[in-house]
Parts: C-alpha cells; sequence; structure tokens
C-alpha cells in the first residue's frame, strides 16, 4: 500500500471551564463549535470540538473539559504547543484583534520561513498562528467573530517535546507520509503535502517531568483514509515493535491508539464518517450528541452537564 500523505486529524486537551473554553475558541478565535458531546470512556464529562470552515479532519480541537482539574506543567515526551494556520498578510489583524481581546502574544517571529505568533488560551496551553501563505484555498468558519480573509483555516501542526527525536521522526515518515524539511537547532520539521494539519515539529529535549492537568494535550490524532488504511498503518506501528489497540468505533470516526517512542500518545483516526453522520447540521454544536448507548441515560447526562452555550 503506498505510505499515506495525510497529516493531523485532530488534537485533544485537557481544559478547565468548559464555557469559558468555548468563549475563547469561539468568540476571540473565531472557530466553529461543530460537537457537543460526552467523554465515551467517561459520560459525566464533556468532549467539546471545535473546527474550520469545512469541517474536515485536520482542523477538530477537542477538549475534556474538567473545571476542578489542577493547572498542568508541560514536560517531555508531550506535544506542547498547537499551530493553527491563517493566511499570510494577518499579521497586523491578529495583533490588533489580540489587543482588543488583551490575549498576551509574542512576535511575529519567523520560524522555518514562517511569521509566527504566540499566545496562550485559557487554561495555559502554548497556542500560534502561523502565517501561511496560499492557504486562503481552505474555507475559514464564515458564520463566526473574525473575519473570513483572516481566519484559522486548521491545524498549521504541532511541536513534540521528546528525547527520542529520532525514533519517533522514523515514525511519522514510515507510518504517517510525513517527510523531513528542515532543521533549526534542536528543532526538527516533518511535513505532508496536506492543505492543513501537515507540520510536526520534533523538538528535542532531555527529560523533563511535567504534571497533567488543566492545558495539557491529551493526544494527537493522524489521518487515516478509511478502516483498511488504517489497519495497515496499524500493523506497520507493531513493526516499530510499539502496541496499539484494536479499533475504538467513536462513531463520526474510528479510532486506535498507541504511545509513541518519545512518549506522546497519538491516535489513527479514520477521515470519515464525519459529524453529520450522527448529527443533523443543524443540531451540530448546539445540541448534545449522544451514543446509542448512552441515550437511555441523556436525561440523567443533561442534568448533570453544566450548560455551554455559543
Amino acid at each position: 500500500m503506498k505510505k499515506p500523505q495525510k497529516g493531523i486529524h485532530h488534537i485533544t486537551v485537557l481544559g478547565g471551564d468548559g464555557q469559558r473554553t468555548t468563549d475563547f475558541y469561539v468568540k476571540t478565535l473565531g472557530l466553529r463549535m461543530i460537537m457537543k458531546t460526552v467523554n465515551q470512556d467517561d459520560p459525566s464529562t464533556y468532549h467539546l470540538f471545535y473546527v474550520n470552515g469545512t469541517k474536515k479532519p485536520g482542523s477538530s480541537m477537542t477538549f475534556f473539559p474538567w473545571p476542578m482539574a489542577v493547572q498542568g506543567k508541560s514536560g517531555s515526551g508531550e506535544a506542547t504547543v498547537v499551530s493553527f494556520s491563517v493566511p499570510a498578510g494577518s499579521e497586523a489583524y491578529w495583533a490588533e484583534r489580540f489587543g482588543e481581546q488583551d490575549v498576551d502574544f509574542k512576535g511575529p517571529f519567523e520560524r522555518f520561513g514562517r511569521n509566527v505568533m504566540r499566545f496562550a488560551d485559557p487554561d495555559r496551553l502554548k497556542l500560534e498562528l502561523v502565517f501561511e501563505p496560499g492557504i486562503g484555498k481552505v474555507s475559514a468558519w464564515d458564520k463566526g467573530t473574525v473575519p473570513p480573509e483572516h481566519g484559522i483555516r486548521g491545524f498549521w501542526g504541532t511541536v513534540l517535546s521528546i528525547k527520542e527525536a529520532e525514533a519517533t521522526g522514523a515514525l511519522l515518515e514510515k507510518v504517517f507520509g510525513f517527510e523531513k524539511q528542515e532543521e533549526d537547532g534542536n528543532l526538527s520539521l516533518y511535513q505532508t503535502k496536506a492543505d492543513i494539519g501537515s507540520a510536526v515539529i520534533l523538538e528535542k529535549t532531555e527529560p523533563k517531568q511535567g504534571t497533567t492537568g488543566r492545558g495539557i494535550v491529551h493526544h494527537v490524532a493522524f489521518r487515516a483514509k478509511d478502516d483498511e488504511e488504517q489497519e495497515w498503518m496499524r500493523r506497520e506501528v507493531i513493526k516499530h515493535g510499539l502496541h496499539p489497540t484494536r479499533q475504538i468505533d467513536r462513531h463520526f470516526f474510528r479510532s486506535v491508539y498507541f504511545q509513541s517512542p518519545g512518549g506522546v500518545l497519538f491516535e489513527i483516526a479514520t477521515d470519515g464518517p464525519g459529524y453529520e453522520a450522527v448529527q443533523a447540521e443543524e443540531d451540530l454544536g448546539r445540541k448534545i450528541w449522544l451514543p446509542e448507548s448512552l441515550e437511555h441515560r441523556r436525561e440523567m447526562i443533561e442534568k448533570r452537564l453544566p450548560e455551554i452555550t455559543v
């Protein structure tokens, strides 16, 4: 089978207050809330999804919000930065917007030939805007708070802070279809040809103990076109001496999980069937969606969950 040229599918984060997270990603960053559901492994907790205008893989930022969670502290063996792609030339717009929204930021500064602006969300997760030429062909959310010409198109990528950079780089190349592009000190850039979610920066670091909690990335998911490609990728992961799970049905995609050589939790997620397969367009992000196995508990689940509005 031809090596996949796919990129990042979604990134999932441990958050704090769900309403505060929604306000930031929807009102400040201009994303669309596409799915309001529960953690299928812990239905007492929300699982919230935010996307660009296309709703396609490569744009889904998802959160497990735990309001009582302690503040996390990033260490090695983690995805430590999440980067969004926005059109080059939007630097002045975002600097002004962040000023109006009281969002502290650094930059723009140059990295790997692109302007980058770094900031943080309310739970101190490190975020970036990467100003990418030609990204305007991907749709932003046109019913949000940010003009579409300046809006977030999806992920640019993520930074993995790890000791085992070589082994992780080999996995990116041989299983996920990335190619090593450039090096800058302890940073190595790997990319695919995808429009969004195409980049992973490996930051080679010494071991550093982190603390799980709010503002920490839970896992990074990579794209598989379908079940067949996912199973091929799963077998390739096994050949690397790693231990992936069996396929788990998440209903709007199907998942396989494993621990990367650098300690980051990776997922292989299928592109389909998509959010519209489980919920009508008018209900997406508005009505809580539950898998059939939990529908009989809907009344109890909804009573326990705090209300989140957009």
